[in-house]
Order: C-alpha cells, then sequence, then structure tokens
C-alpha cells in the first residue's frame, strides 16, 4: 500500500482534525499527573513509596500516614492509568486512520466523539459519577478508536 504524502499535510483536513485532537489528548495525558502532584501538594498526603516521608524542603515534617491512600489524590492516578490505557490507541488508531484517507465527516464524528467522550469521562471520573455514567463515556471513546481500526483494516484489504 503507496502512502500518499499529501495525507500528512495540514492541506489535508482529516490531517488537521487529528493533529488538534491528538494534541489535545497529548495535553491530557501529560498535564493528569501534574493534577495529582497538586493534590498530593494541597493535602500533604498520599504518598506512595516509603522515602516519601523522609524530611525534605518539600516535606518538612513528615509523617507514616502521608503513605496512607488518600482518595482525593488516589482518584487523580485512577484517571491517569485510564488515560494511559486509552489514549496511546487513539493515537496509533487516528495517524492509521489518517494514512487511509477516510471521508472527512466520518474522520470528525470519530475523532471528536473520542475526544469529547474523553473529556466527559474526566468530568465524571472527578466528580464521583457512578460506574455506569463512567462506563458511558468510556463506551464512546472505546467505539470511536475499534471503528477507526476496523476502517483502517478494510481499507488495507
Amino acid at each position: 500500500m503507496n502512502v500518499d504524502i499529501a495525507l500528512l499535510s495540514l492541506d489535508n483536513p482529516v490531517f488537521e482534525i487529528y493533529l488538534i485532537a491528538a494534541s489535545i489528548m497529548i495535553l491530557k495525558l501529560m498535564l493528569q499527573p501534574w493534577m495529582t502532584v497538586i493534590r498530593m501538594m494541597k493535602v500533604g498526603g498520599g504518598f506512595r513509596s516509603p522515602e516519601d516521608i523522609k524530611k525534605t524542603p518539600l516535606n518538612p515534617n513528615p509523617q507514616p500516614d502521608q503513605l496512607d491512600i488518600n482518595e482525593y489524590v488516589d482518584r487523580s492516578r485512577r484517571l491517569n492509568l485510564n488515560d494511559l490505557e486509552s489514549i496511546p490507541g487513539f493515537l496509533v488508531a487516528g495517524f492509521l486512520f489518517v494514512l487511509v484517507g477516510p471521508p472527512l465527516l466520518l474522520a470528525q464524528v470519530l475523532i471528536w466523539t473520542y475526544v469529547a467522550s474523553r473529556a466527559a469521562h474526566f468530568i465524571a471520573y472527578t466528580t464521583a459519577q457512578i460506574h455506569d455514567i463512567r462506563a458511558f463515556c468510556w463506551t464512546w471513546s472505546s467505539l470511536a478508536v475499534i471503528a477507526m481500526a476496523i476502517y483502517t483494516l478494510t481499507r488495507a484489504f
């Protein structure tokens, strides 16, 4: 299969959409750990490793309970793990999807469904919504990536 280099140009609206969406998702992936750090500093706990309760300039009064699980901090960690399970697959599937030249409308629907679903999942998780709501948001993002992969596969044959 020959790939037309024009597919990887900003003149290709599908590639442009992917670039924007991928950049948003990479920022989400890279900023989520900062949210965890901010939460750890806010509560002075939620640390994970024994060496984290040594006296340092950032932790002048260490306490053993700083290693206890803190739900406020751990919720952010779980969000980060969920991002690590989802976003890399989108980045790869989305890029391969661009390479097969899908129709613009299909690309818009699938790519923006993924981004919107991940945003909704983030809101649902940070506001401690029930599993059913979080799963609903996650499902749409997963289906969008699966659809991109299936479309790419069908174009490869």
